[in-house]
């Protein structure tokens, strides 16, 4: 199956580059010996970027993959969502 940009995929990119900034800005925060309160609201920032990156990934995988990934094989695909769950 050819995996395709979906505009849950491309949100999901700008998302996980807002994040990969904000992690530099804390390596520097953290080098440069800012205040830690700072430096954890931007890691939580961070963390939220990352969050909302992987809610649109699944999003886009659950209406465009899973869609045609079921009819080809059920089990693979219940395996694939569960490992994504966390859930065996």
């Amino acid at each position: 199956m050819k995996h395709i940009i979906t505009a849950d995929k491309a949100k999901a990119e700008k998302l996980v580059k807002q994040a990969e900034g904000l992690v530099r800005k804390v390596s520097t925060m953290i080098g440069g010996g800012a205040y830690c309160p700072e430096i954890i609201q931007q890691t939580h920032a961070a963390i939220g970027l990352l969050r909302s990156a992987e809610h649109a990934l699944l999003k886009g995988h659950l209406y465009h993959c899973v869609e045609h990934k079921i009819h080809e094989n059920k089990e693979q695909t219940a395996e694939e969502l569960l490992r994504i769950y966390d859930l065996k």
